[in-house]
C-alpha cells in the first residue's frame, strides 16, 4: 500500500490595511492593527515584507500599509483578518467626541503579472558624459542609457568614467525603477479598491478590539473539545 503525501504549495499574497477616508482615530487603529497582525503572523510562521507605509497625521498613526505575505497556510490565516476591523473605544484625539465605533479595512490586492527581469530585454546606448568632469568627460562615450524594451522605461548613468561600470549602474537603476513602478501600480489598485468599497460592512466586522489596551474580542474556534469527544466515542466503540 502506497501513501502519497501531497506537497503543500507556498502561497504569496499582498494585503492592505487602510483607514481609507476615515479620521485620525482610524489611522490610530491601523497602527494598532498592524502591530497585532504582525505578531500573529510571526507566531504562525508567516514571512512578511512591508512594501509601503503611509504615515498618519499624528504620532503613532498610519494611514495605510501594504504587506507581502508568504506561507503554506496563508489563506487559513487571512480568513480571520480580511474585511472590516472595528475598534470600540473613546477617542484620545477628541476628548468630547461621542462616537465609540471606528472602522478600518483589511483587503487583499491582486498580484501583478510580473515579467522576470532579463538583460536581454534591455537596449543600451552609449553617449558622451554631460556636465563638468575633467578633460576626458566629453571625449569618451562612457555614459550609458538603458531602456527596458517591454515597458519603455529608460534610465541614464554617467557616474563613472568606465562604460562598464555605468552599464552595471544603469541596470541596477532600471531594476529599482521597475520595482518602484510596480509598487505605484499596487498603490493605485489599493486606492481604487477602497474607492469602490463605498459601504463598509460595519454590522459584521471580521475582528473587533476594545479599549485603549486594544483587547481583541475575536475567539478562534479550535474545535479541540469536539475532536477529543469524537476520539473518546471511537475508543469506546472499538473496545
Amino acid at each position: 500500500m502506497c501513501n502519497y503525501k501531497q506537497k503543500e504549495k507556498m502561497e504569496e499574497k499582498i494585503i492592505q490595511i487602510t483607514a481609507g477616508r476615515g479620521p485620525l482615530e482610524c489611522q490610530w487603529v491601523v497602527a494598532k492593527v498592524l502591530k497585532t497582525f504582525l505578531q500573529e503572523a510571526t507566531q504562525a510562521g508567516i514571512d512578511y515584507t512591508i512594501l509601503s507605509r503611509e504615515e498618519g497625521d499624528a504620532n503613532l498613526t498610519i494611514k495605510s500599509v501594504m504587506l507581502q505575505l508568504k506561507s503554506k497556510e496563508l489563506s487559513a490565516f487571512l480568513k480571520s483578518w480580511l474585511g472590516t476591523v472595528c475598534w470600540v473605544g473613546k477617542s484620545t484625539f477628541r476628548k468630547f467626541h461621542q462616537r465609540s465605533n471606528w472602522y478600518i479595512g483589511v483587503f487583499e490586492l491582486n498580484q501583478l503579472q510580473r515579467q522576470p527581469f532579463s538583460e536581454r530585454d534591455v537596449q543600451f546606448q552609449t553617449t558622451r558624459s554631460q556636465g563638468n568632469g575633467g578633460q576626458n568627460v566629453n571625449k569618451v562615450n562612457s555614459a550609458v542609457r538603458a531602456t527596458h524594451l517591454p515597458s519603455g522605461v529608460s534610465v541614464f548613468a554617467q557616474d563613472s568614467r568606465s562604460q562598464l561600470d555605468n552599464k552595471k549602474l544603469a541596470l541596477n537603476r532600471l531594476r529599482e525603477k521597475l520595482a518602484e513602478i510596480e509598487l505605484q501600480q499596487l498603490a493605485e489598485q489599493a486606492q481604487n479598491h477602497w474607492n469602490n468599497h463605498t459601504q463598509v460592512q460595519r454590522g459584521n466586522p471580521t475582528r473587533s478590539f476594545n479599549g485603549s489596551d486594544f483587547k481583541s474580542t475575536y475567539v478562534e474556534k479550535s474545535y479541540k473539545k469536539e475532536r477529543a469527544a469524537a476520539k473518546r466515542e471511537i475508543r469506546e466503540f472499538v473496545n
